[in-house]
């Protein structure tokens, strides 16, 4: 029920959007976009996968085999699930799928997967923060965004760092959580503090996936701003690597569906400074086609992966 309600709420504020830009506009900036730059930025979800996939080989325990088309499996249907499961549920399901194949204990995969998603959100955050500082065009709503995004960021550091502020943290959401959600919490307690045991242990490896995350999510940034071009548009690159990274956070918000709608209409205000709403809601397309391709990708794997799955999501 609660997707069907994102999905309506996605519905609705894409028909805002549409009804008040340019929709020929809209055609004609498609129809008009650099060929050549289209392919490069769209194809870049295949490096970008493969990428992911051996970051995904790197958080294995060592002599805990996976395979580099396994683990390309699993990003996928994690990517296809993403699509229709709640809360990005999908990549929480591959803990699962990793536990039934024998390859790790279930609270260990399910520790590996919220350090991938962790350093996933702090690279994001990273990047924001540095092209923040450079941005030119600060008004008071942005320089409330720079101050929230740098929180978060040290925010997330100090938790991944510290085990005892990071107990402290989850002992005050469980106090005023409700029940339901104090079970959850408990669970993500006890992977958190085995995935800080886990990871501290071998600063080689953290290194590592710290690295490689950080570098993931400049490349996924770098993406964005190639469908710029390919649009024939232009945005400064640091303008874009503090600009890409809101609308991106704007999507991760539960009121829609994969972000559409919220994501498309912080594009559309936040690059008002370099181009116009049609080609604004263009990007906004390209960006939801990051998602669509690698979930349409996933399909073929999704039978083994539901099989893992089912009962437990």
């Amino acid at each position: 029920m609660k997707r069907v309600i994102s999905l309506a709420v996605s519905l609705i504020i894409l028909a805002v959007i549409y009804s008040k830009i340019d929709f020929l506009g809209l055609i004609r900036v498609f129809q008009n976009c650099n060929v050549i730059w289209m392919a490069i930025s769209l194809g870049m979800v295949v490096p970008l996968t493969m990428l992911t996939s051996w970051r995904l080989q790197q958080l294995m325990p060592t002599g805990r085999g996976l395979g580099f088309g396994e683990a390309n499996g699993l990003i996928l249907a994690a990517s296809t699930l993403n699509m229709v499961l709640p809360s990005k549920m999908g990549d929480i399901a591959k803990a699962y799928f990793m536990r039934d194949k024998g390859h790790l204990s279930g609270s260990l995969s399910l520790s590996l997967v919220v350090f991938e998603k962790a350093c996933d959100m702090l690279s994001l955050l990273l990047w924001c923060v540095f092209g923040l500082i450079f941005y030119r065009h600060k008004d008071v709503l942005f320089w409330l965004m720079t101050a929230g995004v740098s929180t978060g960021l040290l925010a997330g550091v100090l938790l991944l760092s510290s085990r005892r502020l990071a107990q402290l943290f989850f002992t005050i959401l469980s106090r005023f959580a409700p029940k339901k959600l104090k079970v959850k919490l408990d669970k993500m307690r006890f992977s958190w503090s085995e995935m800080h045991d886990y990871f501290w242990s071998d600063k080689r490896q953290l290194a590592i996936i710290t690295g490689t995350s950080i570098f993931i999510w400049f490349c996924h940034l770098l993406q964005i701003w190639f469908f710029i071009l390919a649009l024939n548009a232009w945005t400064p690159f640091l303008a874009n690597l503090a600009l890409s990274p809101l609308a991106i956070l704007a999507g991760l918000l539960p009121l829609t569906f994969a972000g559409v709608g919220t994501r498309d209409a912080a594009l559309i205000l936040f690059y008002q400074p370099y181009f116009n709403a049609p080609t604004a809601a263009a990007l906004g397309l390209l960006c939801t086609s990051r998602y669509v391709i690698p979930a349409l990708a996933g399909l073929p794997f999704l039978g083994q992966y539901l099989t893992a799955v089912r009962g437990k999501v």
